[in-house]
């Protein structure tokens, strides 16, 4: 199996981005020291989401149609997902 095939079944390989997500959501359950939260999943997408959208965005040179066509999204998605993190 591909490195490809094994990336787009959802399989980690270590060190990965998983990985790192894991560790990053399990240092701050931690600070979170037993209280409660509400919303903890939007709250992860946020988080996730401009920088995600910043470096693929850098990474094809400020090209959205590349840039929507790597993430999986409808330009016209993209586009309104910079507008919201003021990345446009």
């Amino acid at each position: 199996m591909t490195n490809e095939t094994t990336k787009s079944q959802g399989h980690q390989r270590e060190g990965g981005l998983g990985q790192a997500v894991e560790i990053a959501v399990r240092e701050f359950m931690e600070t979170l020291d037993g209280e409660a939260t509400i919303d903890f999943y939007n709250l992860v997408l946020l988080e996730v989401e401009e920088p995600l959208l910043r470096v693929v965005l850098e990474y094809c040179g400020g090209n959205q149609s590349r840039a929507s066509e790597l993430l999986g999204l409808n330009r016209g998605t993209l586009r309104k997902k910079l507008r919201q993190h003021n990345l446009l």
